[in-house]
Formats: C-alpha cells, structure tokens, sequence
C-alpha cells in the first residue's frame, strides 16, 4: 500500500491516494499501527483522499488513537496540495468533502507546486448542543469549568469538531501536557473536544498550543486556531485578522465579517512518500 507523508506547519498525517488503490479495510487500526512514531511511519494520524461525488474529493481523517474526526484544517490544506501535485485535478481552486461539509479551497502554485492554501472553513458553530457541550451560553464564552478541585475559565465553539479554549498570560507544559489530556475527556463534552492554550501578543497576534483530541500535543492545529480567531473575536481579545504562531509554524486567519465565514491560509509540504506492508 503506498502512502504519502504530508504536513501542514508541522501537524504530519499519513495521506493515502484511495484513487489509485482501494482504501483499507480498516482504517481505525491502520490509523493506530501506521502512526507510531516508534514502530510506524510517525504521525497525528491518517487521512484517506477519495473519490467523491459532490466534490473533487473526499477527505476521511483518523487520529493516532484510531477515533474518525470530523475535519482537519491543515490536513485539508495538504489534501488540496496532493490533488493537484499529483494530477488528479490542476485547478487552482479545489472543492473536498469532509465531515464539516463541502470546503473551498484556493492554492498559490509555484514552479508546479502547490506552496500555501486557503481554505474557506464555513461558519463557526455556536449552538451549545451542536459543539456539543453542557457549558452554558450560545456559545459558552468565559464559563467556568470545574477540574480536580479548581476552576477554569474556558469558551467553546466548533468548526465542524469541538474546541475548549482557555486564555492564559503563559503557555506551559504544566497546562497543556497536565490539563489537556483532562478536559479533552471531560464530561461537558460529550464527544470530548481539542483544548487550546492561548496568549494574546496583540489583537492581531496570538501563540497557541493546542492538545488534539485522539492525538495529544500536536505542532498545530487549523481548525483550533480557525476557533481561536471567533473566540477571541466574541469576547473582545482580539480584531477578526489574527496570525497565529504555533509551535510548527505562523497561520493567517480572518473571520469575514461579510458572509460569516472563517477564512484560513497555510503552508502544505509533501515530506516522503514509501510503501507500507499489507
């Protein structure tokens, strides 16, 4: 079975041409054994390029716990990039299915090559039931969150996935490596949710760490820093253009304040490709 490895400012996935070869049977396993960083390939998790009826493909994204998420934003953008550098469409602005719905996305080719997408991610998801989430407020903005005997401020929206996000003077290994793994699989989330650790430089600047669920700790986050933007917008931290630093890399975010929608750009990088044993 061959595979690509791709990442989009450092949030690496395993990428499969479901094209060319028929998908695995069982990708939730696959996902599991393939992502290994120590008897694998290495990786947040595995992502299948299909055929699709609706658009010019479909995306399906496992996690390295082998749990299917909904959506992946920069593992969209790198689905884009393996489509048109490999020949399977060559236009400029691509559709792909996801579980988030159909997404839009417009590549900035050099020499041949896609080099950066921006990628349309829709509306934020307000809706308390539809994040999901039992914190109260449409969305719960600056609730507190009852944790091992303390409690937190958070705010909550989704981009097709759930994300609880904090705001913090500093980002420390204590927060995210002790407090993530904790609030992923709080009970206030049914589906267990990404948890962001955010400090804002200036209102048209933040840094974030983001803890993924079903994967941990990841270089980045695209649907996380895509939450960061309307969070910080509804809560008056931050202006609705942001750059965010991540620890793999700076993405450019906007939340249009003409059709709603939050509009991300980021970099795609193919690293290897190889074969992988049936």
């Amino acid at each position: 079975m061959r595979f690509v490895k791709m990442h989009g400012a450092g949030n690496d996935y395993v990428y499969l041409d479901c094209f060319r070869q028929p998908p695995p049977a069982d990708p939730a396993s696959l996902s599991r054994a393939i992502s290994d960083r120590h008897f694998g390939v290495g990786a947040d998790g595995l992502i299948l390029i299909c055929p699709s009826e609706k658009a010019d493909a479909r995306m399906r994204m496992f996690n390295a716990d082998g749990s299917e998420a909904e959506m992946c934003g920069n593992g969209v953008r790198c689905v884009a990039k393996y489509l048109y550098d490999h020949g399977l469409t060559r236009k400029p602005t691509l559709t792909v299915e996801t579980g988030r719905g159909i997404l839009t996305l417009e590549l900035t080719v050099e020499n041949g090559r896609v080099t950066q997408v921006r990628v349309d991610m829709g509306e934020p998801i307000l809706d308390a039931q539809r994040i999901p989430t039992t914190l109260p407020g449409h969305p719960p903005l600056d609730v507190p969150l009852a944790i091992n005997g303390r409690t937190l401020t958070v705010s909550c929206v989704s981009m097709g996935n759930p994300h609880c996000i904090m705001f913090v003077p500093e980002i420390t290994d204590a927060l995210v490596l002790g407090l993530g793994p904790t609030i992923e699989k709080h009970p206030a989330f049914p589906r267990k949710t990404n948890v962001e650790f955010v400090r804002v430089n200036r209102p048209d600047d933040v840094t974030l760490r983001v803890w993924e669920r079903g994967s941990g700790e990841t270089l980045a986050c695209g649907t996380g820093a895509c939450a960061v933007t309307v969070v910080g917008v509804l809560t008056g931290r931050t202006g609705r253009r942001l750059t965010a630093h991540l620890p793999g890399g700076d993405l450019r975010l906007e939340w249009s304040s003409f059709d709603g929608h939050v509009y991300m750009s980021g970099p795609a990088v193919e690293v290897f490709h190889g074969e992988w044993p049936d």
